[in-house]
């Protein structure tokens, strides 16, 4: 009886402990979670390799959704429009997002970063009222890519102007190979059309007020039209780099004008057909009245305003910037925003002399824009877009581009007018 008795006992004691253990461990806080969206870009793809390392070290999950700018873009604005938003922290345009996401409060203020790292101009252009939003990731400016081994064959130097450009573009369109390449996708080939209205003396904005449709920008416009229309790969109006930089890859194209980013995904051999030795970088040939290639940060990193995770945001978003994954990016050859990256020793052996040459070239003598710069650039974008396919579909020649452009310009006024931003 004794030692049924005491069994009793046992059983009574376990069936008081267990529920104990188990309210215990309910009440354990949950491992934290954070949504991250990041850009279809050369650096998301590299923070996106690291992931696992910074969960591993802090114990934060990071659940990451990898999108094409443009539908990065809608998918926040949408989000943030209607507040159904759990994103965290994103990749962010400072140049196409900015100015909307800061005047509708989407964006949260950064005054714990230390910014000392960065030029000065890259961080106000995600400023407002002495608020910093926006840490800079990326800086690109316009360069021309182009195979040595074709430019050799064809007895070509290196093209330093646009009529060389042309002339170039006219030689070497032969054999299935696209003499010239460059975004002909309506929107998407603004901020490369930037570039050459600059150097053909004509802007997007100005005082407020859109000036693409004057002599100058209309001259631009024209001859962009004419290379990618004449000498551009089959196709070309349906191009984002997406699309062009494949064909590149696959030795299709003999020059291609984009952003410098990319050098590093087009000498990649695990990616490209073409050996590294053949590829070269140089700077956009000048047109008829500058030598104005587009720098701008096209990529920045930010927290959400409605994120409930802010502490592991933070520690995501100071993870994600570091001083250590700059130096990673320009290894890279992503050319990252922090100073101290470009003056790593260990960078400076390894980095294309190319693009350190274009890079101070672009720094000294480039725009800080590469859009309209504006609340409303995506409609903006889209309606430049227009008069850009028209002229790449008509080769240059449309009779009707002037006043299309002119067309295009009052609406862009409109916008500018409805955002509170017209003439100022």
């Amino acid at each position: 009886m004794k030692k049924r008795n005491v069994l009793v006992v046992m059983l009574v004691l376990v069936g008081l402990v267990m529920p104990m253990f188990a309210q215990g461990t309910s009440d354990q806080a949950p491992k934290q979670e954070i949504r991250v969206l990041l850009a279809n870009h050369p650096y998301g793809e590299l923070l996106k390799t690291k992931i696992p390392e910074f969960e591993a070290k802090t114990g934060i999950k990071v659940n990451y959704e990898s999108l094409q700018e443009s539908q990065l873009t809608n998918k926040l604005t949408t989000e943030f429009a209607t507040k159904s938003s759990t994103v965290d922290v994103f990749m962010t345009r400072p140049l196409q997002e900015g100015l909307m996401f800061i005047k509708n409060g989407w964006y949260e203020g950064l005054d714990k970063y230390d910014f000392s790292d960065y030029p000065a101009n890259s961080v106000d252009i995600g400023r407002k009222n002495n608020v910093a939003y926006i840490v800079p990731l990326v800086t690109e400016w316009q360069v021309l890519y182009y195979r040595k081994d074709l430019l050799k064959k064809a007895g070509l130097s290196v093209p330093t102007t646009f009529a060389e450009l042309e002339a170039a573009a006219k030689a070497l369109n032969k054999d299935g190979v696209a003499g010239f390449a460059s975004r002909g996708k309506g929107a998407a080939a603004v901020t490369q059309l930037s570039s050459y209205v600059y150097n053909y003396g004509g802007r997007y904005l100005e005082n407020g007020k859109a000036v693409f449709d004057s002599p100058e920008a209309i001259d631009a416009i024209r001859y962009y039209g004419k290379l990618l229309g004449n000498y551009g790969p089959q196709g070309v109006t349906s191009m984002s780099w997406e699309n062009v930089m494949p064909v590149f890859q696959a030795g299709k194209v003999a020059m291609w004008t984009d952003a410098s980013v990319f050098y590093g995904q087009i000498v990649d051999p695990a990616k490209t057909s073409i050996p590294a030795s053949d590829i070269g970088v140089a700077q956009l040939p000048r047109g008829p009245k500058g030598d104005s290639p587009f720098i701008v940060v096209s990529w920045g990193m930010a927290m959400s305003s409605a994120s409930k995770n802010k502490s592991a945001a933070q520690q995501f978003l100071d993870w994600a910037t570091s001083k250590e994954l700059a130096v990673e990016g320009m290894l890279s050859n992503i050319t990252m925003a922090r100073d101290s990256a470009w003056a790593n020793a260990e960078v400076r052996k390894i980095m294309n002399p190319g693009l350190v040459e274009t890079q101070a070239h672009a720094a000294k003598n480039g725009y800080p824009y590469d859009r309209p710069f504006m609340s409303s650039v995506g409609q903006a974008r889209d309606l430049i877009g227009e008069v850009i396919i028209e002229s790449i579909n008509t080769k240059g020649t449309s009779t009707k581009l002037a006043a299309l452009a002119q067309e295009k310009a009052k609406a862009v006024d409109e916008l500018l007018k409805t955002d509170g931003e017209y003439g100022l």
